[in-house]
């Protein structure tokens, strides 16, 4: 029905990708209500993703100061798409400057890979959860279901180049993730954090903390709140928003016509295993944050599914153990380097592969710290000490033999110690996502002052707040400036994909 047409205006790219794909997962709909609903099917039904292609003949000389937007070189460049109305303003985004940048049109048709069943649902729907097991033994013959070889992450990781260069039949990766692979994670972020993909912003903090939930969710619900203060009033108008668990939304009294704060959804009977909660702005880039929890496979496991929705940067704040004598509870730590002791990433990203600071989040961090406890310079080192980070995937690290872990930390310059802050950012330089580390030192374990209930509780009390607002604070700056500063080259291979 839908033959490859060429365009060059990204608008109407844009909108024949989304008339394939709503035409295709609509097929798809049916046929299930219909299987479901013991219809009979005449034959299988298979429905395809569609595809964006762009073909060019020559090396283009793009603007050296840009890090996305063009080709690595002469080729075939191609990416199934999903959720395209998710992703609206980002595809137009990349559409746009492949166009700007190679003066060619964009091919769009309908792929040969087939969208799973389950990922024509967005919503979310337990496919067989309604079945009875003779419909659930036929399933596989009517419908194509998820494939796992079709959501790997060869393209981020770089090993697709084993294949000749090529991803797959002489054509090159348009994009880091094909469209499986974003369903796939689409649903697991829904199933993890209890909110919607829609529901994500473009900036992200993570933190291992309950106290910084709380803290966060006094803080969005505040902001919603109508305020007579000028100021106030316009630093609140900007978030439009303040979303929880089970979308439960909190509506904005300050946005013209104000009205008082309306609530929608309802909160989950349990609590998701890494609740998520937005703070929303119209376009898209105001601030989530999800509670990891503990631990680098959560760490990993979260990122893993945040990065397909292309976010702007994202902020690992958390606390920490102390490893130097002349740190002090309640200090901070902006890492500028990881002892990658986590363990997750091995496989994609091999340990010898380094992880730099980027000079723009560093940058944002600092002035964060500095606007929000009022001090400067040599004050200022005072309570914020910059070195390596260790991440380790064992909490109890403090009963091993310590002369071992006490060789690596002192040769590394290791100052704070924590489980999560190393994969946060090896997933960032992985996935192209800013990425930056805040920690703050809740304990001194090598210097004889250990966590205890009575000590955590007063210390959680008075940093909790102060944390949070540089965090805060941090990504606000990284959205000021714009992102054309914040997406870095350093993140960027030699024969990197055109979408950011």
């Amino acid at each position: 029905m839908f033959a490859t047409e060429k365009f060059t205006d990204p608008e109407a790219a844009y909108a024949r990708v989304l008339e394939i794909y709503e035409h295709n997962t609509a097929i798809l709909r049916d046929a299930f209500r219909k299987f479901s609903a013991n219809e009979a099917l005449e034959q299988r039904v298979r429905a395809c993703y569609p595809f964006v292609r762009i073909t060019t003949e020559k090396a283009t000389h793009t603007d050296t100061r840009q890090s996305f937007g063009f080709v690595a070189g002469p080729g075939a460049y191609e990416t199934t798409i999903t959720r395209p109305a998710l992703f609206h303003n980002y595809l137009l985004s990349q559409f746009k400057l492949v166009l700007q940048n190679h003066q060619v049109p964009l091919e769009v048709g309908v792929s040969d890979m087939p969208i799973p069943v389950h990922f024509a649902f967005p919503e979310g729907i337990h496919v067989e959860g309604s079945l009875d097991p003779d419909h659930l033994r036929s399933l596989p013959d009517l419908f194509d279901l998820p494939d796992l070889a079709a959501m790997d992450d060869r393209i981020a990781n770089g090993t697709y180049e084993a294949d000749n260069g090529a991803w797959r039949d002489g054509v090159h990766p348009l994009a880091l993730f094909t469209g499986p692979r974003i369903d796939y994670s689409l649903h697991r972020l829904r199933h993890y954090t209890a909110t919607s993909p829609d529901q994500f912003q473009r900036y992200v903090l993570f933190t291992n903390y309950a106290f910084y939930v709380d803290e966060f969710v006094r803080l969005g619900r505040g902001l919603m709140e109508a305020t007579d203060d000028p100021a106030e009033r316009a630093y609140r108008q900007q978030y439009t928003a303040f979303v929880e668990p089970g979308n439960v939304t909190t509506y904005s009294a300050n946005q013209e016509g104000g009205r008082a704060p309306s609530s929608t959804g309802v909160a989950p009977a349990r609590q998701p295993q890494m609740p998520a909660y937005h703070l929303q702005r119209a376009d898209g880039t105001g601030i989530t944050l999800v509670n990891i929890g503990v631990g680098p496979s959560n760490a990993k496991t979260v990122t893993d599914h945040v990065a397909v929705l292309r976010p702007h940067g994202w902020l690992m704040l958390g606390h920490c153990a102390g490893l130097s004598a002349s740190q002090r509870m309640g200090d901070y730590v902006l890492a500028h380097a990881y002892v990658r002791d986590d363990h997750v990433l091995d496989d994609d990203l091999p340990l010898w592969v380094p992880i730099p600071a980027l000079a723009e989040v560093q940058l944002a961090l600092q002035d964060a710290v500095a606007g929000i406890t009022r001090l400067e310079g040599y004050e200022l080192k005072r309570i914020m000490r910059t070195g390596t980070v260790a991440s380790v995937d064992d909490r109890n690290w403090e009963l091993r033999d310590h002369r071992t872990p006490l060789l690596r930390f002192s040769q590394s310059r290791a100052i704070a110690l924590d489980m999560e802050s190393a994969t946060v950012a090896a997933n960032g330089f992985r996935f192209r996502v800013p990425y930056g580390t805040l920690l703050c030192v809740s304990d001194k374990p090598l210097h004889g002052e250990i966590k205890l209930p009575g000590m955590a509780n007063s210390f959680y009390e008075q940093r909790v707040k102060q944390h949070l607002q540089i965090g805060i604070r941090a990504l606000e700056l990284l959205r000021n400036n714009g992102i054309e500063q914040v997406h870095s080259r350093k993140l960027r291979s030699f024969a990197e994909p055109a979408f950011r």
